[in-house]
């Protein structure tokens, strides 16, 4: 690091160790009605803002305006990237950094590029074992310059990219089911203190959107419901959670991407949603998000034509970005781009040109660049002509920089002591909300079942563990002819049948349909988004576990064999169930 930056550098960090941090957004008094996490021993109440992390410190503006007026051009647009890098150890050289990157080590690359943050995936090689992460996370923060912000998709449920390694909590829309702020508040604070053990500060979490499209084929369960106010309520307690845990949070995928049938890593989605429509439907989570001070909002690559008639995806949209995210809800803190590798928003501009063009909408983290060079160029470049001015620059960064601030990020050493994850009282929280979530969608008056119990899915053999003399006969996801003719041969012999289902499309439909056929007492158990449930007749019981973790199988277990009874309520509307 050059001696002006490294002096700069550590007189913001001088700056930021007395006081208590603040947040990178104003804070507001949350919506009339909205109710307290209170319930729960370590929240705190709805009215409050966001707790500091342990040990930060109050970010100063002046201290961070003279750290980014003591950065070089480059340094400034390579705080604005969080990419993908590749490999296990920060200091060992991988085949994809040299083809992507022109080095070889993460280390290297996070040098070369002077970036802001990086985020990690088990596909990159990031994620073997809790010791490895959390020495990669080490290496990452000893290159940087200034202290990175480290992110990671960890929402729980279907997307949980540091899964086995932290506990496993329910997703959101099984704690939308409990009803429970506290809930969303507890699962946040479990996880967020998980990630920090490792040395990730950043979490892409909560799930922002109103899933109301049965057919959604991106979100789906990744949502807390169906109602405004429900959502709106657990992404509030969320923030607040992530919050006590010392972790920034990053309220998603904004304007709005819970009423679509295309899914947006492999094409651009249209919603039609009118302003009104959308503040009454969309806008009401980011709000709670904005007034509980989260720190990042992440754009949707989808179009929303009736609030930009320019057609562009709102991750490109001034109009979406600055007009409604910043202007009209108020919002100061960092907007993030979604993964800009995705289809929805690379295929017309290219992977410079759409750099440069989030950040004139209104972005300050472009995350994931399939083409980091070129999008770092890209930026350079247009910086350097004018397109993008100096000032709009030292704006994003600032904002980067107070987030960081505000997280602890630029005071606090670096990762921690992995040794406490998974720890009995949080395997003791997840349970506790998995027990809650489990919704009888129909026939629970014909539980416990009786006798002899045949388990057969996706996920029989770890759901027929945990029953008592249970047997199993797994199909996998689509079940074919023959494993359908299996389960029906084992069914004979039992005096009930259990299926367990995800997302079940026609394979798993015609079993169920065989299971039906046999005259046993007949329990569904869903383990993703319950909408399923309304295409699969013939069952006695259809359970919601929205969940096909070791928790929430768990309590499935405990619901059909009678120590617990099902008190879970649906969060999202089902027709003809």
């Amino acid at each position: 690091m050059p001696a002006p930056l490294r002096a700069t550098a550590a007189l913001l960090i001088a700056a930021l160790t007395a006081g208590c941090a603040g947040a990178s957004s104003p804070r507001r008094e949350p919506p009339p009605g909205a109710a307290s996490p209170a319930a729960s021993p370590a929240a705190p109440p709805a009215s409050s803002p966001s707790p500091s992390p342990s040990g930060a410190a109050s970010p100063s503006a002046a201290a961070v305006a003279e750290t980014v007026a003591g950065m070089s051009l480059e340094r400034k647009v390579g705080q604005l990237f969080m990419p993908v890098l590749y490999g296990s150890r920060a200091d060992a050289a991988h085949a994809e950094n040299r083809a992507r990157f022109g080095v070889g080590t993460p280390a290297e690359v996070v040098r070369r590029y002077h970036l802001g943050g990086a985020i990690l995936f088990p596909w990159a090689g990031n994620v073997e074992d809790a010791g490895q992460v959390a020495a990669l996370t080490r290496g990452l923060q000893k290159a940087a310059e200034l202290p990175l912000a480290i992110g990671a998709d960890q929402e729980n449920g279907l997307v949980s990219r540091l899964s086995p390694l932290i506990t496993d909590m329910p997703g959101s829309m099984a704690v939308g089911a409990t009803g429970r702020a506290e809930d969303a508040y507890d699962a946040a604070r479990v996880t967020g203190e998980e990630l920090l053990a490792l040395g990730v500060n950043l979490d892409f979490a909560p799930v922002a959107d109103v899933n109301v499209d049965p057919a959604n084929p991106v979100i789906g369960s990744r949502s807390y419901g169906s109602d405004p106010a429900r959502v709106a309520e657990m992404v509030g307690a969320a923030v607040d959670g992530f919050h006590q845990a010392g972790v920034a949070a990053a309220a998603k995928h904004f304007p709005g991407h819970g009423d679509t049938k295309v899914d947006s890593h492999s094409g651009l989605p249209v919603i039609r949603h009118s302003p009104a429509k959308w503040a009454k439907l969309d806008a009401p989570p980011f709000r709670a998000a904005i007034e509980r001070g989260v720190d990042v909002v992440m754009s949707a690559h989808v179009v929303m034509p009736e609030l930009d008639r320019s057609g562009a995806p709102a991750t490109l949209s001034k109009r979406i970005l600055t007009g409604l995210l910043r202007d009209e809800l108020g919002y100061e803190g960092v907007v993030s781009t979604d993964a800009l590798d995705m289809a929805g928003v690379r295929e017309k501009y290219g992977d410079a040109e759409v750099a440069v063009r989030a950040v004139l909408a209104g972005v300050d983290l472009l995350l994931m660049p399939p083409d980091l060079p070129k999008a770092y160029q890209a930026v350079l470049g247009a910086v350097r002509s004018g397109r993008i001015t100096r000032e709009r620059l030292d704006l994003s960064v600032t904002r980067l920089l107070t987030m960081k601030a505000a997280r602890g990020i630029l005071s606090a050493a670096p990762a921690g002591d992995p040794a406490g994850l998974r720890s009995a009282e949080h395997r003791a929280v997840a349970q506790a909300i998995a027990d809650r979530a489990v919704t009888a969608v129909r026939g629970g008056g014909r539980l416990p079942l009786k006798g002899d119990v045949l388990v057969t899915g996706p996920v029989a053999r770890r759901l027929a563990g945990m029953i008592d003399g249970a047997q199993a006969v797994v199909t996998g996801d689509t079940p074919t002819a023959g494993q359908i003719a299996a389960a029906r041969a084992a069914a004979a012999r039992a005096d009930a049948v259990v299926v367990t289902t995800a997302d079940a499309g026609p394979a798993q439909a015609r079993l169920v349909a065989a299971m039906a056929g046999t005259g046993k007492t007949l329990a569904l158990v869903s383990t993703a988004a319950p909408y399923e449930l309304t295409r699969l007749r013939g069952a006695d019981v259809a359970l919601a576990v929205y969940a096909g973790g070791e928790a929430s199988l768990r309590a499935a277990a405990k619901v059909l064999t009678g120590s617990l009874k099902p008190g879970g309520d649906l969060p999202v509307t089902l027709t003809g169930r």
